[in-house]
């Protein structure tokens, strides 16, 4: 299959990239690397998926939002972070279903926090919202298409990064292998926990 990766230089997305080029023929996109997007930039979206062709899946590990404190956060922090996570993937959905084969799929990225975490309201809007939507979408989707969300943890490696206990978190290889059952399978409109 040809893929089209977007967050190809983060910590998920390389690791996805990566796990997805064994069997597959890999485009990366990032808003540093070579082939470049933003999410936030509805006419970036356009311009790569108009640049890559004949795609059979396109998975979303652009993806992340601020841990903002619910009493100081100002109303344009939320708006930034459910502009980027949130709409930035309803938009890269919406464009990537137009464009890629019958029988293709979409995988987008969520989070799932074990339990209510200080700063997490805003990514549990966010959150809430790619589930609902992805959930409903797929019962609209044309032509055999299929689109998922993978909503990891903590990462190990990325506690690691910020020299936090790593113990609770999710290696990243497990959940780039949670990706790659997701591109690879038949699941439909699923959350999926790795």
């Amino acid at each position: 299959m040809k893929v089209l990766v977007i967050g190809a230089t983060g910590t998920i997305g390389s690791a996805v990239a990566s796990a997805l080029e064994r069997s597959h023929r890999v485009v990366k996109a990032s808003r540093s690397g070579p082939v470049k997007v933003d999410l936030e930039d509805p006419s970036s979206l356009d311009a790569l998926l108009a640049e890559v062709p004949d795609l059979d899946a396109v998975v979303c590990c652009a993806a992340s939002g601020p841990l903002v404190d619910l009493a100081s956060a100002a109303d344009d922090e939320f708006a930034a972070g459910v502009r980027g996570k949130l709409l930035g993937q309803v938009a890269l959905a919406r464009r990537a279903v137009r464009h890629i084969r019958d029988g293709g799929s979409v995988t987008l990225t969520g989070g799932t926090f074990s339990a209510p975490l200080a700063g997490g309201s805003l990514g549990a809007l966010i959150n809430s919202g790619l589930e609902g939507f992805v959930g409903n979408v797929a019962g609209e989707l044309p032509r055999s298409l299929r689109i998922n969300l993978i909503s990891p943890g903590w990462i190990k490696e990325s506690l690691e990064g910020m020299g936090a206990d790593s113990a609770e978190g999710t290696p990243v290889s497990e959940v780039a292998r949670a990706y790659v059952e997701a591109v690879e399978g038949t699941v439909q409109g699923q959350t999926i926990r790795p």
